[in-house]
């Protein structure tokens, strides 16, 4: 079987869209049919060579679609279901899974940085039988792909593709860090500092959680608006002065204590350390953005002192048979916003266009529309 997808040969170059012949399937494989991908800041750090994988290699971690076939040890899913894929797939035996803590998975961690999947192998290549890796196991900016029985997730056929693929990444990580992880409660206070992808949907999260005033903090007044559409009820940017002014402005809401719950997103020192500050004494830090792995950064000590409570999390305590289906349904009931984030969608072709916004910081979620 051949189908076409969108191969990066090399750190800093545009995508190929050419056809990958499928190998077969493993017992535990999935194969999906992509509808809908998302372009995700994750796949630009690959394209721009701060997060080294090996090349070639199909990108894509945020996808949707109908299982196709299955192999024979799959019993959780059947060709025709609706599903989303998950980026961490997890074998649920090994030390981590047994301590539930499967992002921390032996096999994944082993194998997904090396484009494999969680048995080592691979199940593409290109003309030549020359091998093309997997990225995050799943690789969904193609018209197909095969993944882990663990990293195909059921949801309901009602959700849309191009909603339901968002629910894969940014979803999860954001409304999963206020609901599972810091479990944010009724009538607290809760900042967010970041209105990108993640940080829109912990302040979603927070809200779901019935959190009594939702602080979102960004320089982009367009970013800000989406938070106060997706719950924030105080808005801080450039208008309202600096970081001093924001953690002013914090305290002033707190009785100068600052806030119970705090989910730092950006992915930047200066955030890392605002965040920080927001948080009063015994209250809870959730970091969601990132730097480079091998970058150092200097925060003032005495804000991590006073009991506060801080946790770095990658994917939002994600449990995925569990929340992918709970999410999805929470959209379908109106109270999960994902049309109003979805600023850009292009045909696989057009991938690099999307990319190209991203760098400029013009549009919040694009999604892939895949013809077949």
């Amino acid at each position: 079987m051949r189908y076409r997808a969108a191969v990066l040969h090399a750190m800093g170059a545009r995508h190929s869209i050419e056809e990958v012949e499928l190998q077969p399937l493993a017992p535990g494989d999935v194969l999906i049919r992509l509808h809908a991908s998302g372009l995700c800041h994750t796949d630009l750090e690959v394209i721009e060579g701060a997060l080294p994988y090996p090349l070639p290699i199909v990108l894509g971690h945020e996808g949707a679609g109908v299982v196709e076939q299955v192999g024979a040890a799959v019993t959780h899913v059947k060709p025709g279901d609706h599903v989303v894929c998950s980026w961490n797939p997890h074998c649920g035996h090994c030390f981590y899974c047994e301590r539930d803590q499967p992002i921390l998975c032996e096999p994944f961690t082993r194998h997904q940085p090396a484009g494999r999947l969680l048995d080592g192998g691979s199940r593409y290549r290109l003309a030549g039988h020359r091998l093309v890796h997997h990225f995050s196991t799943t690789s969904t900016h193609a018209q197909y792909t095969v993944v882990p029985e663990s990293g195909a997730i059921a949801v309901p056929h009602e959700i849309p593709f191009d909603r339901a693929c968002l629910i894969g990444c940014g979803v999860m990580t954001g409304v999963g860090a206020a609901v599972r992880l810091a479990k944010v409660e009724p009538g607290s206070t809760a900042v967010v500092v970041g209105c990108g992808a993640v940080g829109l949907h912990a302040i979603q999260g927070a809200r779901l959680q019935q959190a009594d005033a939702i602080v979102a903090i960004d320089r982009d007044p367009a970013r800000l608006a989406l938070a106060r559409i997706c719950g924030a009820t105080h808005l801080l940017g450039p208008a309202q002065g600096d970081a001093a002014a924001h953690i002013d402005a914090v305290k002033a809401l707190t009785a100068g204590r600052g806030a119970d719950f705090v989910f730092e997103c950006a992915g930047a020192e200066a955030a890392l350390q605002l965040s920080l500050d927001c948080t009063r004494p015994g209250g809870s830090l959730t970091i969601l953005g990132k730097v480079n792995v091998d970058k150092k950064v200097s925060l003032r000590f005495g804000s991590m002192m006073g009991e506060r409570r801080i946790v770095r999390s990658s994917y939002g305590g994600a449990r995925p048979r569990r929340d992918f289906p709970w999410l999805a349904r929470l959209y379908l009931d109106g109270r999960l916003k994902l049309d109003e984030l979805i600023t850009q969608r292009l045909p696989l072709e057009r991938i690099d266009e999307g990319f190209d916004a991203m760098r400029l910081g013009r549009t919040l979620r694009t999604v892939l529309e895949i013809a077949h």
